[in-house]
């Protein structure tokens, strides 16, 4: 199968308000390329020096989704074009993703990723702390960041129960901290699903998933 067939089969599949984010992460430009060529425009990368370098040889109608955990150090070098930033997880990030925006005149579309597995290497906020942050004063101040809803990772797990149970935490997160919306927080994604189980979280109510090895097949870390 082609990348053009896999991308065609996938969309053919999911309902038609879910949005699909294509993982190019690892993957050559000549692959995106053919991704973009199929008429694909969303691409999610993991590392913001690789999303950097893409997205300087492509096409400049693509969107990009940082969708890998976030160093506040490396922000500065994507706030000029990021789309949106999936793996906000705590406040300090917030902040200076705000500040790199205001630079560049622009307000970044930001995720709040909550902590919905069980195992330990996966980053993430609780429910508790994203409704502080929502609440605090500190955040009404950030005027050029736009949260447009949450993001969670569920465990690496064969058990669907579980997979399901984790998801379904992030879906009533999500529907409890809707009451707080305000000018910078617009909740409208719930991003959850990837390659193996992005049907079940489109069962579970995602909004956005993550497809990378559906799409252009297995990953080659050892370049």
């Amino acid at each position: 199968m082609s990348i053009k067939q896999n991308l065609q089969t996938i969309k053919s599949s999911i309902p038609e308000h879910i949005t699909l984010v294509a993982v190019s992460k690892t993957k050559p430009v000549s692959d995106i390329m053919e991704a973009y060529n199929a008429g694909h425009k969303i691409f999610g990368e993991n590392k913001v020096q690789d999303m950097v370098e893409k997205y300087e040889q492509m096409p400049k109608d693509i969107l990009w989704h940082m969708i890998g955990h976030v160093q506040r150090n490396k922000v500065k070098y994507m706030a000029s074009f990021v789309s949106l930033i999936h793996g906000v997880d705590n406040f300090k990030l917030l902040k200076e993703i705000n500040k790199q925006a205001k630079k560049h005149n622009r307000i970044i579309d930001c995720l709040l990723q909550i902590k919905i597995a069980e195992e330990d290497s996966k980053f993430g906020m609780s429910a508790e702390d994203a409704s502080k942050i929502l609440f605090s004063e500190a955040f009404s101040a950030l005027k050029n960041i736009n949260i447009t809803g949450v993001m969670g990772m569920a465990t690496f797990t064969d058990n669907e129960t579980q997979i399901k149970k984790e998801f379904n935490t992030l879906k009533s997160t999500f529907d409890s901290l809707k009451s707080y919306e305000k000018f910078n927080f617009k909740p409208e994604i719930i991003s959850m699903g990837m390659s193996g189980d992005y049907k079940l979280a489109i069962d579970c109510g995602s909004t956005m998933i993550r497809v990378g090895s559906s799409i252009f097949g297995a990953r080659n870390y050892s370049n």
